[in-house]
């Protein structure tokens, strides 16, 4: 095959060699294993600089996921707890996780159903915008919670069960049927 792409055929080594010296190119092997085995004429130093040129360019593209952690105590009051639901949903916004974690200290421990009501109560404002990917579970004194952002762009169709229809019934059956009795009056 020849650097623009025309197909060049079927030549022997010596000749595919001098056609590449010829137009100072470099003779590329393409696929060894095919019969017979298929060769480029093309510049190789040129090809290996725009193969990294994509690879960077798609590595500058890809977002680094990052896991940022807000705290919460069991006793963290509405105004407190307003500010760091803010900062959990701009963290999911930005496409990071958010680790959410709950500290108990001394008696904190003995009423640990405290702490399970706040996470469920963070799970449940966040579910707009986070799904749980980690439920939480006691470490220690602490509790953990990972959440990771719903995934952007449409939302995925759910096909809603069809109600089943009452089968239509031929006209001929419908003659065929006795008439309903007359109903009676009370006198």
């Amino acid at each position: 095959m020849a650097e623009n792409g025309d197909q060049l055929g079927i030549k022997p080594v010596a000749e595919a060699l001098r056609l590449a010296e010829e137009q100072n190119v470099d003779l590329v092997e393409i696929a060894p294993l095919a019969n017979p085995p298929v060769c480029k004429l093309m510049d190789y130093g040129k090809f290996r600089y725009r193969e990294q040129k994509k690879a960077h360019e798609a590595k500058l593209k890809q977002k680094q996921i990052q896991v940022k952690e807000i705290k919460f105590r069991p006793g963290t009051d509405e105004g407190d707890y307003k500010i760091k639901l803010g900062k959990l949903i701009q963290f999911l916004e930005e496409g990071d996780k958010a680790k959410v974690t709950l500290r108990f200290r001394g008696r904190e421990m003995a009423h640990q159903e405290f702490g399970v009501r706040l996470l469920e109560r963070v799970r449940k404002d966040l579910d707009a915008v986070g799904l749980v990917e980690q439920f939480p579970k006691l470490e220690g004194r602490q509790m953990v919670m990972v959440l990771a952002p719903k995934r952007k762009g449409p939302a995925p169709k759910v096909a809603k069960p069809k109600e089943p229809k009452e089968p239509k019934e031929p006209k001929e059956a419908k003659a065929a049927k006795p008439a309903a009795p007359p109903k009676r009056q009370a006198a």
